[in-house]
């Protein structure tokens, strides 16, 4: 009688393939899971650290806060210049302005450790943008993820978040928001 070792198959390479694959899509759906979760915690903490954080504004050089726009809707986006999808959402906000005109405050902020100032002005320049932009300073970036998860900073996800009057907040959904979804949202309030 031979023992089981000899008569033990190996698994198949496509076998180990699959289950390898398995595996990493179950860890991801677990970790995405767990921030979404997270994201729905946080969604209503209004923490104010985030909103005093001194931003300068990358044309003007002038400083400012989130919480210095108070009595006004402001949307927030966290954008990075080579990401395609914060291009097509500031195309949007564009859009809005137009029909909104200075009811709504727009500020897109670059996230992205690596950026330039000057690649971030050129960016503006090129595309003609007449809002606020501003990069990343004094830990903004970690203060929004310790609140609203670290998809606040994910540039291809286009993060947006809506702050009401009264300075109430939450990161609307991940992905491309449209002229009139923008509208609803801001309906909506936070």
């Amino acid at each position: 009688m031979e023992s089981w070792s000899r008569t033990k198959k190996q698994p198949s390479p496509i076998f180990l393939k699959i289950l390898t694959t398995a595996v990493v899509v179950a860890l991801i759906t677990i970790g995405g899971c767990s921030l979404v979760s997270n994201n729905a915690d946080n969604e209503n903490n209004n923490s104010a650290d985030w909103k005093d954080v001194e931003l300068k504004d990358v044309k003007t050089g002038e400083t400012f806060k989130i919480s210095d726009f108070s009595d006004t809707t402001v949307l927030l986006q966290s954008f990075a210049v080579w990401c395609p999808t914060c291009k097509s959402q500031q195309d949007e906000f564009e859009k809005l302005k137009r029909d909104e005109g200075d009811d709504i405050k727009i500020v897109s902020v670059d996230t992205d450790p690596n950026e330039k100032t000057s690649r971030v002005i050129k960016h503006i320049d090129r595309f003609g943008y007449d809002w606020v932009f501003s990069i990343d300073r004094n830990n903004f970036a970690k203060k929004l993820v310790d609140e609203f998860g670290i998809n606040v900073v994910n540039a291809p996800a286009s993060p947006v978040i809506l702050i009401d009057k009264d300075q109430n907040s939450r990161l609307l959904r991940s992905g491309l928001k449209r002229k009139d979804r923008l509208k609803e949202e801001i309906d909506k309030g936070a």
